[in-house]
């Protein structure tokens, strides 16, 4: 461990070992299957856990942690990022730019959309499922006998290490879960830190005031690291000013937008989220030529970002008032005056009203499916939400998803498709005609 609390990896190439103690191993929906059972812990920010396993799993020879850095044959950089909105954009960029330079890379984003394996990315490919069932087979024998439980976000941060630890990488991409002083990812040292905009979200976990929330997601700020910076609203700008001060840690905030080559993702927003993409890897002395970053930003495949499935039909998974708002003025710079045909779930921790009240404005109609998530709000309660607001708009409750597609396609408007990443998946996943991600366990 080094002082400012972080591990350092050494990548070995080692192959997986099946189980710690030579257990029989479990396939990829076993796998999951265990691993989604550990939602029941539910949420448990700190760094003690994490620390546990990967200290045992770099005992066992899993990985190997060590003073120094992230190595492979050569040190591998590592890019730490944080915020309210945006994070996984900026992360998505930085491997892109990346992969475009000739890197070679490592990310680890969540939550997933349609498959698990989407959270944890080796040169923008998804991690195999054997990979998956080998590593969770080794972090399930590790942690039986463990009286502190391991959460979902833990294992999963530790597999995606161990994974990693397999793979030749040159840089490693790690986007927070919650917060960041006590999340997982938080374990790891860092070659930069990045911190997107800052808003209200999670409030349940990391305060209700912007300085408190800024706060934790300043907490991945380490001793001499370097610090990206999104603008942010003056309280969390004191915040971080100060985190960084204390850390001795050198501190940029990027307040221009990058408008030199055309971004693949929609959005003036995703501007201003390059150019932050591009000053993390400058603070990290990361070498990149201007043609990579051209072709790097031209090239992201991010989904559920105001993703364009077909000429009048965008799926966005703008989960917070802050999205929500972003989302509404993104539609008005493609869009303009015409108003959206709106389908909208939303999970039932979130910010219901402010969400609505952001997008009622560019709504002609709005159609509330039940989703099968269980973290959803009832239809009918988005409904009350929205009666509240105004009785100009229309809404219907569906029974599905097939059917509020259907009826929306029966309208002339552009259709919009928003309120959850999780919803987003649901609706890629019934586009692709594939099982939805919470199903995948069940297959």
């Amino acid at each position: 461990m080094n002082r400012a609390g972080g591990s350092r990896v050494r990548w070995t190439g080692k192959p997986a070992r099946v189980g710690a103690s030579g257990d029989a191993p479990i396939n990829y929906r076993e796998a999951l299957a265990w691993l989604y059972s550990l939602q029941r812990f539910g949420i448990k920010l700190g760094l003690e856990n994490i620390r546990r396993l990967l200290d045992e799993l770099s005992r066992k020879g899993d990985l190997q942690i060590a003073p120094g850095g992230l190595e492979a044959a050569a040190p591998c950089k590592v890019v730490h990022v944080a915020g309210t909105n945006g994070k996984g954009s900026v992360c998505a960029m930085i491997d892109s730019i990346c992969r475009a330079q000739g890197y070679r890379t490592s990310l680890f984003t969540s939550p997933h959309l349609v498959t698990f394996r989407e959270r944890i990315r080796v040169n923008g490919e998804m991690v195999s499922k054997d990979a998956v069932a080998d590593g969770l087979t080794t972090i399930r024998n590790l942690v039986a006998d463990w009286d502190q439980h391991s959460t979902f976000f833990e294992v999963t941060t530790a597999l995606a290490l161990k994974c990693f630890s397999e793979a030749k990488i040159d840089v490693a991409i790690l986007e927070t879960g919650i917060g960041g002083r006590l999340d997982a990812t938080n374990a790891m040292q860092s070659d930069v830190s990045v911190i997107t905009r800052i808003d209200f979200d999670h409030e349940e976990w990391l305060g209700n005031t912007l300085a408190e929330i800024a706060s934790e997601k300043a907490g991945i700020i380490k001793p001499r690291i370097p610090v990206v910076c999104a603008a942010q609203q003056p309280e969390a700008e004191k915040v971080i000013r100060v985190r960084a001060a204390e850390c001795k840690a050198p501190l940029k905030f990027v307040t221009k937008s990058y408008e030199e080559t055309p971004i693949a993702l929609a959005g003036s927003h995703q501007k201003h989220n390059a150019a932050l993409a591009i000053a993390a890897l400058r603070a990290a002395k990361i070498d990149l030529s201007t043609s990579a970053v051209a072709h790097g930003l031209a090239a992201i495949d991010w989904p559920a970002r105001f993703q364009s499935w077909d000429k009048r039909t965008i799926i966005d998974g703008a989960h917070n008032p802050a999205a929500a708002r972003v989302l509404a003025e993104t539609w008005r710079e493609i869009f303009g005056d015409q108003r959206a045909t709106l389908i909208l779930a939303v999970l039932s921790d979130k910010n219901l009203r402010g969400i609505c009240e952001a997008l009622a404005p560019i709504a002609d109609s709005v159609f509330l499916p039940k989703i099968r998530s269980e973290r959803a709000t009832a239809p009918e309660t988005l409904a009350k939400v929205l009666a509240n607001i105004t009785s100009a708009l229309p809404y219907s409750i569906t029974p599905s998803i097939d059917e509020a597609l259907t009826l929306a396609r029966a309208q002339p408007n552009p259709i919009l498709i928003t309120g959850s990443l999780h919803f987003a998946g649901e609706v890629l996943a019934h586009l692709h005609g594939e099982p939805a991600a919470f199903e995948e366990c069940r297959q």
